[in-house]
């Protein structure tokens, strides 16, 4: 019955109090039947608070119904839609105010993913004959709501709606977008749906127009979504203005990419090397002395070595990144150490090169008879690994794998990997391996390329291997091979590796036989 959406006796009164004192007035109650909140607005609308009690959870709907008078016996307004759909409230009715008392009443609620509509409103021109049995509707309402979600309740993912808002061309969007999804899979991110934004020109506080992030906002809550991802870096501000307005957590490309890191990296160096980038990226997103951290903490963007205390200030962070800052540098002694040794030794060193999930490491292990850990993943593997490789006529070489590379790697994630890329100097050789399959290779290619140039490394000696040719037709690698006057293998068939294997003697001995003849 209509008393279990409010007693009359409440409507009435809020309706004569509304009708005195020329405002609308709105009251909160909870699934109990509590008066959670009473609002006092102005004669055209009014103003929600913070709904910090009732936080968005696993459920579909927040679990408090909103109730308001309007003056003028109208019905629901754009205003009163955007509210429900954007808080998740249970419903939003608008009571009419007519000659001090209840007169029409207007109800909306939303609707189901893939109902065909966003919401449904429900009207009637008396209040008193208005009949309504609220908690049976809400029930069935949220029930089918879950069964309209595309995965399970069992699943504690993150769930991301991915975002992609530049004036680039669209395809380059796109194929900046699949990039993101892969490194979300990375990141155990459950991708919900991907959004692609070209505006005219950037919005500084939500990269688009308030009205097109609200769009994307409702669409991320209707699908269950607990994070956004945005491609495009965000500063400090855009991060707070559009977890706001979102309440959801908002992380960017470079912090998915830390977390990935974070959860990679095994080998003191790297855990350092990770956890000084974490702090980096995190000091100018705090906003003064112990300012809590929520919306960076826990999950996504805030897991491994970097994680900290809420209530962390900038001094602390500073303190931190000094300390180790320190450490990484006596890593970066130990390393010189290890690499004079080898020197000495006069061993040639091969280092495999490449984006990230190119095959560096299937690679390693296949041509050494290791067991580097190995998965179908983007930056499956961080930490360096060394191994020694023989060949014929009692020669070997040590050969090395390093972290992969990807298009606008982080700068603070640059900047501490760069003591472990740095290890390339001393490298004889580069095998540079593309995985010939991606759509992107060629996009791929040149970021790699970049790196080596920010690193100085671009005239050091290299071999462009084309990997994962069991993937694409012979005619189709033998013209990669060809075009770019490269190797085709398949990391996984040692057959493929004698013309690879080849290059390398020729290339390494033949070098040292120039060097012995200068």
């Amino acid at each position: 019955m209509h008393r279990e959406l409010i007693n009359p006796e409440l409507a009435r009164y809020l309706t004569e109090l509304s009708s005195e004192i020329n405002r609308q007035i709105g009251i909160l109650i909870n699934r109990q039947g509590t008066v959670t909140h009473v609002i006092v607005g102005d004669a055209k609308g009014l103003f929600i608070p913070g709904l910090e009690n009732y936080p968005l959870g696993r459920k579909a709907l927040r679990g408090v119904r909103l109730i308001h008078t309007h003056l003028n016996d109208e019905t629901l307004n754009q205003d009163d839609i955007t509210d429900l759909a954007l808080l998740r409230l249970d419903l939003i009715a608008a009571i009419g105010v007519r000659k001090g008392l209840p007169g029409s009443i207007y109800l909306a609620h939303l609707m189901p993913e893939g109902s065909g509509k966003p919401f449904e409103i429900i009207s009637s021109k008396n209040f008193h004959n208005f009949e309504f049995d609220f908690s049976s509707f809400i029930t069935s309402l949220e029930d089918e709501m879950e069964r309209h979600r595309v995965y399970s309740p069992d699943d504690r993912r993150e769930r991301a709606i991915l975002v992609s808002v530049s004036t680039r061309p669209r395809y380059e969007q796109e194929d900046s977008i699949e990039e993101l999804k892969d490194l979300a899979q990375s990141s155990e991110v459950l991708v919900l749906d991907t959004a692609i934004q070209r505006p005219k020109e950037i919005n500084p506080r939500y990269l688009m127009g308030e009205g097109k992030i609200k769009e994307l906002i409702i669409n991320a809550l209707n699908k269950g979504a607990t994070l956004l991802i945005f491609d495009q870096e965000l500063n400090p501000s855009q991060v707070k203005a559009i977890g706001e307005l979102a309440e959801l957590k908002v992380i960017d490309r470079s912090q998915l990419i830390l977390d990935i890191f974070a959860r990679r990296a095994h080998s003191r160096d790297g855990k350092v090397q990770v956890e000084l980038a974490q702090l980096k990226y995190r000091l100018p997103r705090l906003t003064g002395k112990g300012t809590a951290m929520s919306r960076l903490m826990g999950g996504i963007g805030g897991r491994g070595p970097g994680e900290m205390k809420l209530e962390i200030d900038r001094r602390r962070v500073r303190e931190k990144i000094t300390s180790l800052e320190k450490e990484l540098k006596s890593l970066s002694e130990a390393r010189k150490q290890r690499k004079q040794r080898r020197v000495e030794k006069r061993i040639p060193i091969v280092s495999i090169i490449g984006y990230t999930n190119a095959g560096k490491s299937t690679l390693l292990n296949f041509l050494t008879r290791s067991s580097v850990f190995v998965e179908d993943k983007m930056f499956a593997t961080l930490d360096t690994s060394s191994r020694r490789l023989r060949f014929p006529r009692e020669r070997e070489v040590i050969i090395t794998d390093t972290v992969g590379f990807i298009r606008d790697l982080p700068k603070d994630l640059m900047t501490a990997f760069r003591a472990t890329l740095e290890e390339l100097e001393d490298a004889d050789l580069l095998l540079h391996i593309v995985d010939s399959s991606n759509p992107r290779f060629e996009q791929h290619i040149e970021s790699v390329e970049k790196v080596l140039q920010e690193l100085h490394l671009y005239e050091k000696p290299r071999i462009l291997v084309f990997n994962k040719i069991d993937r694409i037709n012979n005619e189709e690698a033998w013209n990669l091979a060809l075009r770019y006057d490269a190797v085709a293998i398949s990391a996984i068939d040692p057959s493929t590796f004698k013309p690879l294997l080849q290059a390398i003697e020729k290339q390494i001995w033949a070098s040292k036989l120039e060097e012995a003849k200068v």
